[in-house]
């Protein structure tokens, strides 16, 4: 196994508990470290992608973080789409949640938690996370019938220690924190219970 990642073949699948968010969990539960890239280029998409693959991870988080961002999305889903799950990260408006169904991606992430999104993440079909820091976060988040969520920033919002103590007050949530994570700390957040994957851009 490479040093840095946990190569996805090498690890058990999580008990999937229920169809919540477009099944979002069991796109989790098979990629426990999902690297989140921000291209500039489509010409970067391939030399990544392959590196990625090459190191035993077979899924990315896209940002929409620049002019590209929706080309090498594109482009990573066409050439790899059958062998990787192809997400869209930085999801914050409704035509981004259009673009994302007629790219056909696989699953979409968002920073944060958003009453006017929520109804169009559940009908665009596609597994998605949203972005939570606070407890009352959380809360709003549950109250759509939602029970997984990015932690973002980590770093900045308590890092492992938050996530421990949600854990004893949120027992059925499950949590994919990204945000200052690195190759040295991602292993004992994977340890936690109620941490099913992790993000990042050390990978």
């Amino acid at each position: 196994m490479v040093r840095g990642v946990v190569n996805e073949k090498s690890r058990p699948l999580c008990q999937i508990d229920n169809m919540a968010q477009n099944n979002i969990r069991e796109v989790l539960a098979k990629h426990p470290t999902i690297p989140v890239v921000t291209f500039n280029s489509t010409e970067e998409v391939v030399p990544k992608m392959e590196a990625l693959m090459a190191r035993g991870i077979f899924c990315i988080e896209i940002t929409l973080r620049t002019p590209a961002a929706y080309d090498c999305i594109a482009l990573a889903k066409k050439l790899y789409g059958d062998r990787c799950a192809i997400g869209m990260g930085t999801v914050v408006k409704i035509e981004q949640i259009k673009k994302a169904i007629e790219l056909g991606i696989d699953f979409m992430v968002s920073p944060g938690l958003n009453a006017n999104l929520a109804p169009h993440f559940e009908n665009s079909k596609i597994a998605f996370i949203p972005g939570v820091a606070t407890p009352s976060e959380i809360i709003e988040g549950i109250q759509y019938g939602w029970d997984t969520f990015k932690f973002f920033p980590a770093n900045l919002f308590g890092g492992l220690g938050a996530l421990k103590a949600y854990g004893q007050v949120f027992p059925n949530i499950k949590f994919c924190p990204t945000g200052g994570i690195t190759e040295e700390t991602y292993p004992e957040y994977l340890a936690q219970p109620n941490i099913i994957s992790v993000g990042g851009s050390w990978m």
